[in-house]
Order: C-alpha cells, then structure tokens, then sequence
C-alpha cells in the first residue's frame, strides 16, 4: 500500500522538526515579550500543569505561528486550557504582544487558559501523561516540500504512536493544510494506520475554526487549503 511504501522508506524524524528560530531582528518591545511576558506562560515540565487545572480540557496546538489562532481559542473556549506550541522567536513575539500593553510585559494580566510551549513540540509531548489531551491542533504546518525534508513533517508514520498516546479515545486531531504535497502526504500517511479514524476532510474551513494569516496568505495567492479531522480510536 502507499502508506506502507511510505513508511517503510521515510527516515525517522530528526532532532528537530523546525527550521530557524530567528528572523529580522528583534525590537525592544519583542526582546521585553520574551524575557517578562513568555517566562510567565511558559509551561513547567517540573511541575504539573496547576495554572490549568480548573479547566475542563485541554488542547495543544503544534506550530501556533503568529498566535492568532490560540488567542482565539483561549478568548472564546475559557473551560479549555490551551497550550501554544512555537519555536520561532518572532513568532513569538506576535503571540505574546496583543496580551499586555507596552511596558506591562512584567505585570499585565495574562489569560489564564492560556500557556506557552517554546521548544519542540515532541519534548513537551512525551513528558504528558496518557490521555492527556482532548484536542490537537496543527494549522497550516511546515510542508517541508523537498523529498528528503518529508523526515522533519510533523504528520509521520513514527510520531503517530506517541500522538495517540496522549489523547484520550474520541479525541480530536484538528488539521489544515493549504500545500498540495503535504495534503497528499496527510492522505498518505493517514490511510496506513489504525490509531485515528477519519472524521472529516473538506476544502471549506468548518464552522468555529478561528482563521489564521496562514490560511488568508494561501487564499489570496490561489491555493485550496483542505480541512481534516482525525479522531483517537478506543
């Protein structure tokens, strides 16, 4: 089967998945973001997970990017508890900026659903308990286009396992995709395995999904971004 041709030939995913983690250089505001604001919401592997305890669930999103999409969530989900994952510092920075005013990065008040994870998503998800989430975001992801770059894809063969793992059955893998090799890489990958049962795949972003600058780039330079979700088997 193609998954299993696929699988069979994909190396396994490197020590890292991203690329840089600097762009143009950082203002003083930015560099304030980083040093107050993001040690603030920065999850704790030492400790568990208490600033959201009061939540009734928990998400991760995998490549917040600019942060609009976990702002969005956190602002309109409060029973939810959101964790953003993102490696990028300018990325960051957009994340982090629209929470507190200028000269309050150290004391503004900060959602409290909300947390940061700033390394590789992958530590962060091997430190987390089984059945620890009850949704998993990755919107618009790398689509690392290079045949020999298809190892640093997040959708892969040997990470499915440990995503498994930590959501619970019935849990939702929400995706999105706007580059036609990563959409056919998804539907290669997917069809191969037993862990998560197709729930749905469409080109129309579904009803409660925030928009993100990723999907409004892909819209206005002509591409089709698709929508899946993948649901945790019992």
């Amino acid at each position: 089967m193609p998954g299993q041709t696929t699988s069979h030939r994909l190396k396994p995913p490197p020590e890292r998945l991203y690329g840089r983690q600097t762009g143009h250089a950082l203002r003083p505001r930015q560099e304030r973001l980083l040093a107050e604001t993001l040690p603030r919401l920065r999850v704790d592997l030492s400790a568990p997970l208490a600033p959201l305890a009061g939540c009734v669930e928990l998400w991760l999103e995998v490549g917040a990017g600019g942060g609009e999409h976990a702002r969005a969530l956190a602002a309109t989900h409060p029973a939810a508890g959101i964790i953003a994952c993102e490696v990028f510092r300018n990325g960051l920075c957009s994340l982090l900026a629209p929470l507190v005013a200028e000269g309050a990065e150290a004391t503004g008040a900060l959602p409290a659903n909300l947390r940061v994870w700033d390394e590789d998503a992958r530590v962060l998800l091997r430190a987390l308990p089984d059945s620890a989430l009850d949704r998993l975001y990755l919107m618009f992801p790398d689509p690392w286009p290079k045949v020999r770059h298809a190892k640093r894809r997040f959708v892969h063969p040997q990470l499915l396992p440990l995503l498994a793992r930590v959501l619970k059955p019935g849990a939702e893998w929400r995706l999105a995709s706007d580059d036609p090799t990563y959409q056919g890489w998804v539907e290669q990958v997917m069809q191969d395995q037993s862990l998560f049962a197709p729930a749905l795949d469409t080109p129309d972003r579904p009803a409660g999904w925030p928009p993100t600058r990723y999907e409004a780039k892909a819209l206005r330079a002509g591409r089709r971004p698709r929508y899946w979700v993948f649901t945790r088997r019992p």
